[in-house]
């Protein structure tokens, strides 16, 4: 077995059912699909074809990346190379794997890739989002956003977060199992509701609020359906009702945000304005608090949950963060704070890189185009898979290994390509990776303040992938009171 695929297979991911599953997935190993060439090169155009293999009519190989993650994507890359394709939910795409091919993506130097990849998977329900747009467009309403991620702006938020994160934690229940993952995802909801939409404690706990956060889990699954048409009851279907829902809800409350003097980040998008006028129409501030408020609080609980199962699993890293937690102080801590703490940065870094928390990005090609020498033609669906690139072990030493030292100097592996690591996307870094960064550390924080945690021995776990990344079991955990 290569040292690649032996990589891959350390983290592969777990799998949530869909009806008839285990079947086709059987189908699929005893019926890879043909080898074949996504499409011949233009004669003397000396590119090569991307080889791949589409695996099932139809389906493809859906099934098998959600069971396999970036186990399948490694294999891929060790039979085909960093350019490759198989069949997706219906269509061809063609992964991008490694430094140079995310490179050759992402810094589009030749305008040949649009955002528009994400369409086919998240637009309907994220229709208009930051990771949407395209050009100019982007740029345009990336100035304006950053208005609402200054230095005083986050500190402000941290300091908005921090009273939630310090009455929650010390509450869990400890010397019993407790379910991580659903506890991480209602406080960084309550985070989000509380930074974002300024909701007291009150309206956080309303069933209103139990409706909005039901219609964001159901746009973010939604994005992987296989039957991608509105059936009542299946997962398409339950995501354009949940978009509906959540652009009803924040139009309602945009007048309100508008004459208001609030701190969260709705009444900041509702106020924001760059030195040349610019600024955000009532459309506009829908679009952008539906996506922000999904990216906030899924990639932080991933990230968290990914996290605090590291250290659970590494007790002298554990013991290590959180001598400096101590060294800080048990106050409310601050974004220069949570900046303070080197190691559990070290941590949050190499928690990345094991689970990325978005696992790909997406882009389709606009023109007849090439990645590395490979021939890619016009309408292609692009995936550059951030996860895999994470897993080379050519990049990174014992790379399935938890490791944080790989972050530290001197040697900062990560520095050894631009594209090496990229859990934040690529030329345009994610808009809110300072306030996630701050999020995570302040709550790991005030956990290593407050409890030591543990899995059970021998415990590893498994990665559901029916969506971003989450555990398959909730993360069963013992927390055990400092």
């Amino acid at each position: 077995m290569s040292r690649l695929l032996d990589v891959a297979r350390q983290h592969r991911p777990t799998f949530s059912s869909y009806p008839g599953d285990k079947y086709v997935l059987a189908l699929q190993d005893r019926f890879p699909g043909k080898v074949e060439p996504l499409a011949e090169p233009p004669a003397g155009s000396g590119l090569k074809p991307v080889m791949g293999e589409g695996g099932l009519p139809v389906v493809g190989k859906t099934l098998a990346m959600m069971s396999r993650g970036p186990e399948l994507s490694l294999e891929q890359y060790e039979r085909f190379g960093p350019v490759s394709w198989t069949r997706v939910l219906g269509m061809k795409v063609v992964s991008a794997i490694g430094p140079d091919a995310s490179q050759a993506v992402l810094v589009n130097k030749d305008k040949a890739f649009s955002q528009d990849g994400w369409e086919w998977f998240i637009g309907p329900f994220f229709k208009r989002g930051l990771m949407l747009l395209d050009g100019d467009e982007h740029k345009y309403h990336r100035r304006i956003m950053q208005e609402a991620f200054t230095r005083p702006r986050l500190e402000a938020y941290v300091e908005q977060l921090t009273p939630i994160i310090d009455a929650q934690v010390p509450a869990w229940p400890t010397d019993e199992p407790f379910l991580l993952y659903p506890a991480l995802k209602q406080l960084t909801l309550d985070v989000a509701a509380a930074v974002f939409m300024g909701a007291d404690e009150e309206e956080r706990r309303s069933p209103e609020t139990a409706e909005v956060a039901q219609a964001f889990v159901d746009c973010v699954r939604a994005g992987l359906a296989v039957v991608r048409a509105p059936v009542p009851g299946l997962r398409w279907h339950r995501g354009l009702r949940g978009r509906a829902l959540l652009e009803e809800y924040f139009r309602a409350r945009i007048p309100a945000k508008r004459a208001s003097d609030d701190q969260d980040l709705f009444a900041a998008l509702c106020h924001v304005e760059t030195d040349e006028g610019h600024a955000f129409t009532d459309e506009d501030v829908v679009s952008h608090m539906i996506f922000l408020m999904m990216a906030a609080h899924d990639t932080s609980t991933i990230t968290t949950t990914a996290t605090l199962y590291f250290l659970a699993k590494h007790p002298d890293w554990q013991e290590r963060c959180r001598e400096e937690s101590r060294a800080y102080g048990d106050g409310p801590i601050d974004l220069p704070g949570t900046e303070k703490l080197e190691s559990l940065d070290l941590v949050f870094e190499e928690a990345m890189r094991l689970v990325t928390p978005v696992p790909g990005m997406a882009r389709r090609a606009v023109v007849d185009t090439e990645i590395l020498g490979h021939y890619v033609p016009a309408g292609t669906v692009v995936n550059v898979s951030g996860w895999a690139s994470h897993l080379l072990p050519h990049l990174w030493a014992a790379a399935d290994s938890f490791d944080p030292t790989r972050f530290d100097e001197p040697r900062r592996e990560d520095k050894q390509h631009r594209y090496a690591s990229m859990p934040f996307g690529g030329v345009h870094k994610c808009i809110g990776m300072n306030f996630g960064r701050a999020e995570v550390k302040a709550l790991v924080h005030r956990v290593l303040l407050t409890h030591r945690v543990a899995v059970p021995e021998g415990y590893d776990v498994r990665w559901d992938m029916t969506s971003l990344p989450s555990p398959a079991d909730g993360l069963p955990v013992v927390l055990h009171r400092l």
